[in-house]
Order: structure tokens, then C-alpha cells, then sequence
């Protein structure tokens, strides 16, 4: 499962907002803001994809996400992993915590994760 750039920009919007009409869609953006037409041909893709879903309320329809977040981002981060890293977690951490300018309160806050995720994984 993969988004394009503006399906993103869309299921952010989504994910934030829970539910939304196409103005609330539309209102997310910044100026300048696209077409409802842009947006429409776009859900219309994502509904296709079972990415969006909707209820139609009258003449106007509130889309919701499908596409659960946390999920998505998991995928994501996976396919990084592999494709870059060679399905190496520890080439990934090695990379990400010697290229991304943490600072040692950073590092220490990703220790305790880490150790935490570790103590519950053993009991």
C-alpha cells in the first residue's frame, strides 16, 4: 500500500480531522488552496483504492479514512527499512541516530523507549 504525495496530503488531513465534508477537506490547506475538483478526482481514487470511505448525507458526502494510520506508517517505515537498510533494523538505528542530529536528551528519551518495549516484549 502506497500514497502518492497529494493522497498523503488528503488522508493527513483525514487522520486529523476523523471525518470531513469537501470544504473541511479543502479548508486543511494552505493558500493556495486546490480546486474542489482536485480533491474530488483524488477521493474519488482513494474511495476506488479503499484508501477513503464515505456517507452520503444528502447532496454532499462525508469521507472518512479506511487506511488506518499507525498501519500505514508501519508499512512505510518497513519498506524504508528494507529497500535502504537491507532489512537491517540495526543498519537503520545506526544510520537514523548518527544522521539525524539528535541530542543526547533525544537519545536517552529513545533508550527508555527501547528498554520499556524491551521489559514488556520479556514478561
Amino acid at each position: 500500500m502506497s500514497l502518492t504525495k497529494s493522497e498523503e496530503q488528503i488522508m493527513k488531513h483525514l487522520w486529523k480531522l476523523e471525518r470531513a465534508f469537501m470544504k473541511d477537506l479543502v479548508e486543511e490547506f494552505p493558500d493556495p488552496k486546490p480546486a474542489y475538483t482536485t480533491i474530488a478526482t483524488i477521493l474519488t481514487r482513494m474511495i476506488e483504492k479503499k484508501y477513503v470511505g464515505f456517507v452520503q448525507q444528502g447532496k454532499v458526502r462525508e469521507y472518512y479514512p479506511i487506511l488506518n494510520r499507525t498501519e500505514y506508517f508501519k508499512n512505510h517505515v518497513n519498506a524504508i527499512i528494507s529497500v535502504f537498510f537491507n532489512d537491517s533494523v540495526s543498519q537503520f538505528a545506526s544510520f537514523f541516530t548518527s544522521n539525524a542530529d539528535l541530542t543526547i536528551e533525544q537519545l536517552q528519551e529513545l533508550r527508555t523507549l527501547i528498554d520499556a518495549e524491551i521489559n514488556q516484549k520479556e514478561t
